[in-house]
């Protein structure tokens, strides 16, 4: 056997017996907290996956009052769901994600750039709950979400509070406020109208 072929061989046993490894000691459950080693391996492999010119890409929009209320906007109806208004990632949702939606004040997420934020966004992440968002030529709606992103560290309560307005709700929930708010006004209670 030729030290190349031997080189080989070693190569896909050791593959083999990590694979064999994680089937046994890695459990799938998404309840349970990525180890250490797992969320590095993710956070390698996603950082891979991002093109050295995607890295590189410059945001084409420069902040303004305007651009970021409309990034806002955007945020509060597409990407609060998991990631909360706030961007801490305490959503219902975004807790019982495998991996958890990121706490996007952090580092982890505001030391990346530009171009790895928008390319995160635009094309989702594999094996995660990130999908991908926008136009597949061009995505302008994304780019300034980068903006709004950069912003997190900084949000106050009061633009948390406008946000809300913008979040989505489900028929049952704006029955409920309406029914809510009928009652609170003296109109009579849906319920106590079926007594009777």
């Amino acid at each position: 056997m030729t030290r190349g072929l031997k080189f080989v061989v070693a190569l896909l046993a050791l593959a083999i017996g990590l694979a064999a490894y994680a089937t046994l000691h890695i459990s799938s459950r998404a309840r349970e907290t990525p180890s250490a080693g797992e969320a590095w391996l993710a956070h390698r492999l996603r950082s891979l996956s991002i093109p050295k010119e995607a890295r590189a890409a410059q945001n084409p929009f420069t902040s303004s009052p305007e651009l970021l209320q409309e990034a806002t906007h955007h945020f509060a109806d597409h990407c609060a769901r998991c990631h909360g208004n706030d961007g801490g990632g305490e959503t219902e949702m975004g807790r019982h994600l495998y991996p958890r939606a990121p706490d996007m004040r952090l580092a982890a997420t505001q030391n990346l750039t530009d171009g790895e934020l928008y390319y995160i966004i635009h094309n989702g992440v594999r094996w995660t709950g990130m999908p991908a968002w926008g136009d597949a030529d061009r995505d302008q709606d994304s780019w300034k979400l980068v903006l709004f992103i950069r912003h997190l560290p900084r949000i106050t309560p009061e633009e948390i509070k406008t946000m809300e307005h913008f979040n989505p709700r489900s028929a049952v929930d704006i029955e409920e406020e309406k029914a809510e708010q009928d009652f609170l006004n003296g109109g009579s209670n849906s319920n106590d109208d079926h007594k009777h």
